[in-house]
């Protein structure tokens, strides 16, 4: 997978061989609830080797770009109109932005981001279909 972000006409995050990671931070979200995202984003394997997914994004050394998403936490049950609610408060929220980039990075992970709070123009071009929801709260 390749992916950039532009905030206006500069591109603010870019990369070729790696993962799009769009973090959503809810209400109550903890430090543990990030570790989790942390850990598992890093350890999965999700990249293929001869025919199967068994590389990590480590095991690969490919590259993370993390766009702050909280529109991921739209409750669109009741009505047509998304109700955001949930999402973490925008202090909050950027905290646990800033402290996930800083955990992929002391991972050793390249990481790339957006900007928190722009708006921002997301590009994709997927490598399969492949896309993983991670939600903290609901692990084993």
């Amino acid at each position: 997978m390749s992916a950039s972000v532009k905030i206006g006409e500069e591109i603010t995050g870019q990369i070729g061989s790696g993962l799009l990671v769009l973090l959503g931070v809810e209400q109550g979200d903890t430090p543990d609830d990030l570790n989790y995202i942390v850990r598992k984003t890093a350890g999965l394997r999700i990249f293929p080797s001869e025919g199967k997914m068994s590389l990590s994004i480590q095991d690969t050394k490919g590259a993370l770009l993390v766009v702050s998403q909280f529109t991921l936490h739209g409750d669109v049950r009741r009505g047509f109109r998304p109700d955001f609610s949930r999402a973490a408060q925008p202090e909050t929220a950027k905290k646990m932005y800033e402290d996930c980039i800083a955990a992929f990075r002391a991972l050793g992970i390249e990481t790339h981001t957006g900007r928190f709070g722009a708006y921002m123009r997301v590009e994709r071009e997927g490598d399969g279909p492949v896309t993983i929801l991670l939600d903290s709260r609901r692990r084993l």
